[in-house]
């Protein structure tokens, strides 16, 4: 069995219209698509649900995706039940029978409980379906469970004692409602089946289906949801949580999870994922908040944390915070790919010819060959001709080879003598063409998740055959500058005040890193004043980068406020220009507290937040790509610290700023990139290797 691209997983409801306003006990969809795990969708009715998941099999038909689409009602009845009302033990009659029974209105009222009185009249005594909404309707319902006899069929199927079900597909009310939401739910399955290419587990041979439909219950991986937000929907934290873990389940383990079932299966159904609840319920609690209160958090005892201990440490740590969007390529330059993008069609999608010349079958030997020319002519565009066994046809570069063609030769080696070619072999069979797919097949990864990207991949996509690319949504990065003495630019200046030379180099630098900046402005050093800007920044951004402030002087609110939250985790690394960097998190959202000093603001930004930041915004963790120079400078370096020297290069050699002091601004723009001294002491004379790092590859 392949696997599955998509996931969906599906919480239906046998009530009434739902409220606009996002609310439990009404219908929501989870979905995970090729691993990236979508926003749950509410839905207020079911046939707008019905519409949705549609609309979803199409698409995914579409795009060539495998879809796995869940459901957490019964597909079947205990054994016994279906030959009793239709006389057939075959479970789809059973869906047949209530797609004609039941009624569904508009705003979602139905007769769910007089198709339960139909049923119950079928058979003695009171019930099998009991449970209604109106203890004095529905005669023929009992109200309670007391009194009814399961001596014909059982109560439950074999799937729901080794899923440990609370319930059966016979209460009607009372939560859960299992058996009103099997009413309402197998009419719809029975038409998505009629859809084509749709196939039920376990009822069918479903290898090879392209969507397959299933039975689980979100109350497998009860566990993990205990874990979820306190503040979100309980229905919305099962639909999001299950289909991240069906989507991580190896294909082989879902293979045997949906094989060697008991032969009960065949007629009563079975929930997918009863028999390793064990095993979704630790796939589903791996999916966690980007970041932990603890994840700047590094081992007890460290004071100077090496560069490259805290640049694995966040590596480690962090995951995407940013939701997924389908743009057009004219608006994908630069966005992040949400999921391996594969080639709807190959390229070149038609053997063609490389050269302008004359193609004809087979290859030649040595010698004078002269063929007989076709009239027709081929060239790029036009429809592919048939050409005589020995004949030729004139072809131009680009031109799909005509039926009876497979070789071309040269323009400039042929003579053309009234209607004939002729031209000298040898000449190899396939000479001069190009092979279908070549380049990539149909269904070929051209692009994998994570990726940002290029003018070249545009051109990539198009050829693919895709208008459009699903991409990360831009990461929102706060830009905050603290200090009474700052002023904005251009501003008039009282005696030892500043213009504020950070949040325009910040902000410059989250453009050019792919994000999009929001400017938090300017607070002074007040602890308050802090607090109500950072409770105002956290609704609108994904992360924040604070300048001064984060060491542990008097006026270093930052670190102070992130300590008051407990998150705090200032790091004093050993980085030279640099040092302290304040990480933590303000209601959920991450916060680099940048140093105030604009060289080691940068400094700090290039090295730590960028590939921090990228990370959260869905791209992979991204390295700068380093070059060894020969040195243009004298250094005596000592041992300790990891040092950036402004740098660029002239004459093949890396030149360095004249001042290493961090409050020469100049250098900064006089730098075209920074040389990396590692922690070991060095003596450095003109001529030694050192490794530059171009600001080209930071992105800017």
């Amino acid at each position: 069995m392949s696997g599955f691209d998509t996931v969906l997983v599906v919480d239906w409801s046998a009530g009434k219209r739902a409220p606009k306003r996002p609310s439990k006990d009404a219908i929501w969809l989870g979905l995970t698509r090729q691993g990236v795990s979508n926003d749950p969708v509410y839905c207020r009715t079911r046939a707008e649900a019905e519409a949705w998941i549609a609309d979803l099999i199409a698409t995914e038909g579409r795009a060539g995706r495998r879809l796995l689409a869940t459901f957490d009602f019964p597909f079947g009845t205990p054994a016994g039940f279906a030959r009793a009302v239709t006389g057939s033990d075959d479970p789809f009659a059973l869906w047949a029978w209530f797609a004609d029974a039941i009624t569904d209105a508009p705003d979602g009222s139905n007769n769910r409980y007089d198709v339960a009185e139909r049923l119950n009249a079928l058979f003695d005594g009171p019930g099998p379906f009991w449970g209604k909404s109106h203890r004095d309707r529905w005669p023929g319902v009992p109200y309670r469970k007391e009194g009814i006899r399961f001596d014909t069929f059982a109560e439950k199927r074999a799937c729901d004692a080794v899923a440990k079900a609370a319930s059966s597909c016979f209460q009607m009310a009372f939560p859960p409602t299992v058996g009103g939401q099997m009413m309402m739910g197998l009419p719809m399955l029975h038409r998505l089946r009629a859809l084509g290419g749709v196939a039920v587990w376990p009822f069918e041979d479903t290898t090879d289906a392209p969507v397959v439909l299933a039975e689980i219950w979100p109350g497998l991986i009860e566990e993990a949801v205990k874990s979820a937000p306190e503040d979100e929907i309980r229905d919305r934290a099962q639909v999001r949580l299950l289909a991240d873990a069906l989507a991580r389940l190896p294909t082989e383990e879902l293979a045997a999870e949906m094989g060697n079932l008991p032969d009960a299966a065949r007629v009563e159904a079975w929930i997918l994922g009863a028999r390793i609840r064990t095993r979704l319920t630790a796939l589903a609690s791996t999916t966690a908040p980007p970041l932990r209160n603890d994840c700047f958090a590094l081992p007890p005892g460290v004071h100077w944390t090496p560069v490259e201990e805290a640049l694995a440490h966040l590596r480690a740590a962090l995951t995407p915070v940013t939701g997924t969007e389908t743009v057009p390529l004219a608006e994908a330059l630069g966005r992040i790919t949400a999921a391996d993008i594969t080639a709807r069609r190959a390229n070149p999608p038609l053997p063609n010819t490389a050269v302008d010349g004359y193609g004809f079958a087979g290859g030649r030997d040595a010698g004078l060959h002269r063929l007989p020319l076709t009239q027709a002519r081929a060239a790029a565009g036009d429809a592919p001709a048939t050409v005589p066994e020995g004949h030729a046809i004139r072809i131009l570069t680009g031109a799909a080879l005509p039926q009876g063609v497979d070789t071309v030769v040269l323009q400039e080696d042929t003579v053309i003598d009234g209607d004939h070619v002729s031209f000298h072999g040898p000449i190899k069979p396939g000479a001069n063409t190009r092979r279908a797919g070549e380049d990539f097949a149909q269904g070929d990864t051209v692009l994998p998740a994570a990726r940002r990207i290029t003018p070249a991949d545009l051109a990539l996509l198009s050829a693919a055959g895709h208008a459009g690319v699903p991409v990360r949504a831009r990461l929102r990065v706060g830009v905050l500058s603290t200090g009474d003495e700052l002023v904005e630019p251009g501003a008039d200046v009282a005696p030892g005040q500043i213009h504020d030379a950070n949040r325009p180099m910040l902000r410059a630098l989250i453009t050019a890193f792919g994000h999009s900046p929001v400017d938090l402005g300017r607070a002074p050093d007040d602890r308050a004043a802090l607090r109500r800007t950072l409770d105002a920044a956290a609704p609108q951004v994904d992360a924040i980068l604070t300048s001064g402030g984060a060491s542990a002087g008097d006026e270093d609110h930052v670190s102070a406020l992130l300590q008051e939250t407990g998150t705090l985790n200032l790091w004093r690394i050993a980085v030279k220009p640099g040092r302290p960097l304040a990480l933590g998190l303000w209601d959920g959202v991450p916060v680099f507290g940048l140093p105030g000093n604009p060289v080691a603001a940068m400094v700090c930004t290039l090295i730590f937040a960028r590939p921090a930041l990228g990370v959260l915004a869905g791209a992979a963790w991204e390295d700068p790509q380093g070059f060894d120079v020969p040195a243009a400078f004298t250094k005596a370096k000592k041992e300790g610290r990891t040092e950036y020297l402004r740098a660029r290069i002239r004459d093949g050699r890396a030149e360095v700023f004249a001042s290493e002091g961090s409050g020469r601004i100049s250098g900064l723009s006089w730098a075209e990139g920074l040389v990396a001294l590692g922690s070991e002491a060095r003596q450095i004379t003109p001529g030694d290797p050192v490794r530059f790092l171009p600001f080209a590859s930071f992105g800017l």
